[in-house]
């Protein structure tokens, strides 16, 4: 029923509508996870992957229509990167939208029911970046309740831009392939990262609830160029899938959706190393 009271259609038209939608979804997704599993012994360790399991559930509709239209519209177009984005800017602003309601209201209710099982694969993937040789260790402090404030390892600037634009362009290839062969499914990858950054700005706050701007200014700087690489992403395999079923290989209309995918992932790619170029040398002159 929740899914029929939202117009994707409208949505579309008034990207910004979707920013409140993705507070509804994401808010839902940790209350229904609190509400229902929080007592159950086996489930609870799974209380992460739940929390995104609701989140697509909720939001499938809305992706599956924004992928069909797209590649109607996909086969009429060319000239270019300018063209290319007037007919899917809408849709780029709608996703980033819903995405930054995810990650507003994840954060808040992380940090307002104070339960790091709610988030815990997510704080363990947290640990997994930021203390690779101590993982058990950072799952163990953001686990208990001690939050002393986010722990790291030092890198040199270049080792750690590698490390950082080699595992952002896995999970923007993952993401293309993943809405390649299931369309709207792309939207698992897009929740994941919310929650992840949701659980980081958790433990940059030390749980602090009078902090969550800060928290979501330090992960936003970099964090939503990079996650508009995954939209665009989702939508070039989505949009492939669809023209593929629809035309056919040798369908003519299918060539300018080939075209404007190529297109969509080399500005995906350029978007996605300056992201990593402001993680590793502009957050840092701000936050440390």
């Amino acid at each position: 029923m929740l899914e029929s009271l939202i117009n994707p259609k409208r949505a579309e038209k008034g990207p910004w509508k979707m920013f409140f939608i993705g507070i509804i979804y994401a808010s839902l997704s940790l209350l229904l996870t609190k509400l229902f599993f929080s007592g159950d012994q086996v489930l609870v360790k799974y209380s992460g992957l739940i929390v995104v399991a609701f989140c697509v559930m909720f939001s499938l509709p809305f992706m599956y229509y924004i992928i069909k239209q797209e590649e109607r519209e996909d086969e009429y177009i060319g000239g270019g990167i300018r063209r290319i984005w007037s007919v899917h800017k809408d849709a780029v602003f709608a996703l980033i939208w819903l995405f930054l309601g995810f990650v507003v209201a994840f954060s808040f209710w992380f940090l307002v029911l104070h339960d790091s099982n709610l988030l815990n694969a997510q704080i363990e993937t947290y640990c997994s970046i930021n203390s690779p040789g101590q993982v058990s260790q950072c799952v163990n402090q953001y686990s208990t309740g001690n939050f002393i404030g986010p722990t790291g390892h030092a890198t040199d600037s270049t080792s750690r831009f590698a490390s950082i634009l080699t595992n952002n362009l896995y999970v923007m290839i993952f993401t293309l392939l993943f809405s390649l062969i299931f369309g709207a499914g792309a939207i698992f990858i897009l929740a994941w990262n919310a929650t992840v950054i949701a659980s980081a700005v958790g433990v940059f706050t030390n749980f602090q609830l009078s902090d969550i701007p800060l928290g979501l200014l330090r992960y936003m700087i970099h964090g939503l160029p990079e996650v508009t690489t995954y939209f665009l992403a989702a939508l070039a395999g989505g949009i492939l899938g669809t023209g593929l079923i629809r035309n056919g290989i040798n369908n003519r209309r299918f060539l300018h959706v080939i075209e404007n995918v190529i297109i969509l992932i080399c500005a995906a790619i350029a978007i996605l190393i300056i992201a990593a170029l402001m993680e590793v040398y502009l957050t840092p002159l701000f936050f440390g």
